[in-house]
């Protein structure tokens, strides 16, 4: 007791050292500030609280941009941090003019949102800030001669297929859901031409924002509108995609938010039920499930969990792929089974980077700042060129390789078609074929495509087992009820208390789907509010214990302060199926205003939703799925990533993980070491023999 009590005692002073350096040394040009360590206080308090971080740059800002602001910066972040060399040490280059740091409680607010306001209205001035392309410009005599009428707050009800938008949120150059909702209403006169240009001028507030690629049965979005035109709503759909829907609006309070006042959501996942199958056998992941239940002792547990299934890879070689493989050249049949089995499958040319992305924001925050790969990184990582990083005293630090294995992941393409990859979740368009230069399939690519063509044909042929089911149903269950869901998101530290979600439901359909000679299961989450990715990783985290037949206790582990990957699962089945305001209809029920005003919900829309459901969501899933193999690609590519980031699903549990990673990140020192000490032989070489230049 007495030596935890001295040691947050060491920690308080080093933390109150670096704060006086970083208040009192100023400096108008440059200052290099090289620490071992920051302490990170978490609550203050009348006993204070110490988490201490060690290693990236990034982390250290994080920390100092958490309890400090930043003044009179130009670009309002640091220009360069950087971790020198292999030690603890961390490297923060700041560059600035004034004063850069100061207390929370001396922020002059009024002043700098003052500034703020004046430097926009200079930036419009001098023209120097695009139009969004949502905008829409009019004349000063269409404004003047459009006159005022009188607008109401509504919640509007609406529905759409997100595959080719970047997600629900606005954005000022990307195509979006809200950017067509918002040039729609303009176009039908539900928003005045004076308040064209920005949806904030008309309230706009959204209930819930989906991701890119994400759908949506029923959303909701308020606002304040010119409701006057009884046909309003068939005006704003005429002006809308057939893939967006308005249903209807509900007139409501002044005061009314969509985002503030939703209960809760519920969202649709559908998967095929083929991803309940286990790893391949001769797979990484299935060589080391296996042998990591071997060492655990607990390899009969391991069979049993997996028994409804032990026969299918080994009916689907005898059945499928040896008569194919015995129907080839001796020599390629060989290169085809080494090349499937034995070699880490490349997905992208790009070494992703694993340190943690700096901030994140709630999956329904209402301004989505946080530089996601959505937005910024790698849509398609490399994930098997990868470097390993060494564990914190947290946890998997460096399984926070969640950027690397998150993304979601493609097989690259054939090379007989145009260069690039196609966004797998936008689907952008490829050039014509004409003005691609296509190039004949070796016989081994050939080979390789006809085999993993075989062998989803005979997965897609697969059809879960009751007992199988049932165990979907029990892993779902374990979801229930208040967690730290800090690992089914990016960027959540484990003691964030933001990283708590109540989840009242997640249940998997009694009855499983065949479209197309597939079976899918839906899997239904009810849910308070969620976080970013966190449904998708949810799914993922579920299928993954089942399939790797992995013990349920794991669930509750991903709940601690470990630190683990969990990659998220293809947007392509996620739906959103409706919002709940059960507390503002029952208030309302109970409103003796006089105010006609009606509950906000799906009920009296349910065929028109169904219909649409189907045609635009459902059939646009099981078509993008039978052209695709999205989830065939997401989780093949994963069981063949040789690294330990899964290994935690194994008997051993996460243990597994952080040991091999030890002996990773080991062996990559050794390796850099050799390679540094190589260079700087070459170096010395050509410079005592090699070319001398032109003169």
């Amino acid at each position: 007791m007495t030596q935890t009590f001295s040691r947050r005692i060491v920690l308080y002073f080093m933390h109150r050292l670096l704060a006086l350096r970083l208040l009192h040394h100023q400096s108008k040009h440059t200052r290099r500030l090289e620490i071992d360590s920051i302490v990170d206080i978490r609550n203050f308090g009348s006993f204070l609280q110490y988490r201490r971080v060690l290693g990236s740059g990034a982390s250290a800002v994080n920390f100092l941009r958490s309890y400090y602001h930043w003044q009179q910066w130009d670009n309002r972040k640091p220009v360069a941090v950087t971790r020198p060399g292999l030690g603890p040490g961390v490297e923060v280059l700041v560059v600035g003019s004034g004063q850069i740091w100061d207390d929370r409680s001396g922020a002059d607010k009024r002043a700098r949102t003052e500034a703020t306001q004046e430097s926009n209205k200079r930036r419009k001035l001098d023209g120097v800030d695009k139009v969004p392309i949502y905008a829409t410009k009019f004349s000063q005599e269409e404004l003047d001669a459009e006159g005022r009428r009188p607008k109401k707050k509504v919640a509007v009800m609406l529905g759409y297929a997100g595959s080719g938008y970047k997600g629900m949120q606005i954005n000022n150059e990307e195509k979006t859901i809200e950017g067509d909702l918002f040039k729609g209403l303009v176009a039908a006169g539900a928003i005045s031409k004076a308040n064209a240009d920005d949806p904030k001028k008309s309230s706009f507030v959204r209930c819930a924002r989906t991701d890119r690629g994400v759908h949506a049965a029923g959303n909701i979005v308020s606002l304040k509108m010119i409701i006057e035109d009884k046909d309003i709503v068939k005006k704003i759909n005429e002006h809308l995609p057939p893939q967006i829907r308005v249903w209807g609006f509900e007139q409501a309070k002044g005061s009314f938010s969509a985002y503030q006042l939703c209960d809760s959501r519920i969202y649709e996942y559908l998967i095929p039920t083929y991803c309940f199958l286990p790893p391949h056998p001769e797979s990484f992941l299935g060589r080391e499930l296996v042998n990591l239940a071997k060492e655990a002792d607990d390899l009969a547990g391991y069979e049993d969990r997996q028994l409804e299934v032990s026969t299918f890879w080994k009916e689907t070689e005898e059945m499928h792929v040896k008569p194919f493989l015995d129907s080839l050249d001796p020599e390629i049949s060989a290169e085809v089974h080494r090349a499937l089995y034995e070699e880490q499958p490349k997905i992208l040319d790009v070494e992703p980077s694993l340190e943690p992305l700096e901030q994140t924001q709630d999956a329904s925050a209402e301004v989505r700042t946080v530089p996601t790969e959505v937005q910024a990184t790698p849509e398609v990582p490399n994930i098997g060129t990868t470097k390993k990083q060494p564990a914190s005293e947290e946890g998997l630090r460096s399984a926070d390789s969640t950027q690397a294995l998150d993304s979601p992941i493609s097989e690259p393409r054939q090379s007989g078609s145009c260069s690039g990859l196609v966004d797998e979740q936008s689907k952008e368009a490829e050039p014509p074929e004409e003005t691609c230069q296509r190039s004949p399939l070796s016989p081994l690519e050939t080979a390789l495509k006809q085999l993993k063509n075989t062998i989803i044909t005979a997965k897609k042929n697969y059809r879960i087992h009751p007992t199988r089911l049932a165990r979907v149903q029990s892993v779902l269950s374990n979801y229930t009820g208040t967690h730290n869901f800090h690992n089914y998101t990016i960027a959540k530290l484990p003691r964030d208390p933001s990283a708590k979600r109540v989840i009242k439901t997640f249940t998997a359909g009694p009855t499983p789907i065949l479209i197309n000679n597939t079976e899918w299961l839906s899997l239904k989450v009810h849910g308070q509010s969620f976080m970013m990715h966190q449904i998708r990783k949810m799914v993922t985290m579920a299928a993954f214990i089942v399939r790797c037949g992995c013990p349920e206790r794991r669930m509750q582990e991903s709940y601690a302060h470990e630190k683990l990957t969990v990659p998220k699962a293809p947007s392509l089945g996620l739906l959103l199926e409706r919002p709940v305001f059960d507390t503002y209809n029952r208030d309302l029920a109970r409103d003796t205003s006089g105010i006609e005003r009606g509950r906000i919900g799906f009920e009296k829309y349910e065929t028109e939703v169904q219909e649409f459901k189907q045609r635009e969501i459902y059939e646009r899933i099981f078509r993008e799925e039978e052209k695709d193999d999205t989830f065939h690609s997401f989780f093949a590519a994963l069981d063949g990533v040789r690294r330990p980031d899964l290994l935690y699903l194994s008997s051993v549990g996460i243990p597994a993980t952080k040991r091999e990673m030890a002996v990773n990140v080991r062996t990559d020192r050794r390796v850099e070491s050799a390679a540094a000490a190589a260079a700087v032989g070459g170096s010395d070489e050509e410079s005592e023999g090699g070319d001398q230049g032109d003169g």
